[in-house]
């Protein structure tokens, strides 16, 4: 930290995200990396030139991250590399996992250095859900920037008065949702399954999962009732809670917390939250503020001196006792937040009402 600099090894997709977080424009990034060298030659005819594998550093113009492809996109002009190459020509390092990368700031904030220990410690598995009913089912993934569905399927069973047809469908629709879930769950590298849904065809299903693959249903770790069916479902069992034992280490259920909080309180009008650049800068100055929340394309997508203000609110809340919690917009709660302005509070104490 003395000289400005930390080294890394993207092992995860999560920390490539954490990454895409922490690299802003103005930064130094250095990688291995691959470039084309052309021959110089003034008056040969132009040709295909040689791709090697060169060390350079690029001062950072633009970052994309690609979840996808599971690799980030650091795009800059060349600050330092061997001869061979042009230093001032722009170049795009693409830093996939298991890559080492050295980045250098001019200042590291608080809060990049707490989201890169926050990297380093996590290393729990994701979880997959299943939410299933006689509508149909959806399968998506967890992870510390939010939840990915990967499959949502629906279905129309016969009714229960034709106990026939509607055994046989559902075994069918058991089978098929069977496999879906076989399927992410080993490319996944075997992670907690939770098994949510409205009414009873979650358990009909985990004791159909227990008979035709009991590996996998070792891997059942909760099976719980939600009002809503499919994707809807997942979102509501992260917002109500009632997957915190199996999320108890998840940034994501974190954060939906405490965008929930926010809009809870704002709802019963409490005083005890505050909301928008100006309110929550009053309430800081107040030194009111426990629990400052911001979306991170507040901080990503800001100038230089915006981002400095912002950072700058950061360390007040911290030295007054508060803290911060970057919300990642790649999941509704992060959606939620945007809608408020990106930035809201919650408040030791209400603040002092304006004088009419």
């Amino acid at each position: 930290m003395k000289k400005g600099f930390v080294k890394v090894v993207p092992e995860t997709i999560d920390d490539l995200w954490h990454l895409y977080n922490i690299i802003y424009k103005g930064d130094e990034v250095y990688a291995y990396t691959s470039r084309e060298i052309k021959q110089d030659e003034k008056y040969a005819r132009a040709k295909r030139g040689e791709r090697v594998s060169v060390f350079l550093g690029v001062k950072v113009e633009k970052v994309a991250w690609d979840k996808l492809l599971g690799r980030l996109r650091v795009h800059g002009t060349i600050c330092q590399a061997p001869e061979i190459v042009p230093t001032g020509a722009h170049h795009t390092l693409n830093i996939a996992l298991n890559t080492p990368i050295t980045i250098v700031k001019e200042k590291w904030a608080h809060h990049h250095v707490e989201r890169l220990e926050a990297a380093r410690k996590a290393s729990e598995k994701p979880i997959v859900i299943i939410a299933i009913d006689d509508e149909g089912y959806a399968l998506a993934t967890t992870a510390q920037y939010g939840v990915e569905v990967k499959v949502e399927e629906k279905v129309r069973l016969p009714g229960k008065l034709e106990a026939e047809k509607r055994s046989v469908a559902t075994k069918e629709f058991f089978q098929k949702a069977l496999n879906s879930l076989r399927q992410i769950w080993s490319e996944s590298q075997n992670p907690p399954i939770a098994v949510i849904g409205v009414g009873f065809i979650k358990n009909d299903f985990a004791t159909f999962v227990e008979k035709e693959a009991p590996e996998i249903a070792k891997s059942i770790v909760d099976i719980k009732s939600v009002n809503n069916s499919g994707v809807a479902g997942i979102y509501e069992a992260l917002r109500s809670g009632v997957l915190a034992k199996t999320m108890k280490h998840l940034r994501v259920m974190e954060e939906t917390e405490v965008v929930e909080e926010v809009l809870k309180r704002l709802g019963k009008g409490e005083g005890k939250v505050a909301y928008g650049l100006e309110e929550v800068r009053k309430a800081i100055d107040f030194g009111a503020v426990e629990l400052l929340v911001l979306a991170d394309t507040l901080l990503r997508e800001a100038s230089d001196t915006e981002r400095l203000s912002f950072e700058e609110l950061m360390r007040n809340v911290e030295q007054k006792g508060g803290k911060v919690l970057v919300v990642s917009t790649e999941h509704e709660a992060g959606a939620k937040l945007t809608a408020l302005g990106g930035i809201a509070a919650l408040l030791r104490f209400a603040l002092p009402e304006n004088p009419s």
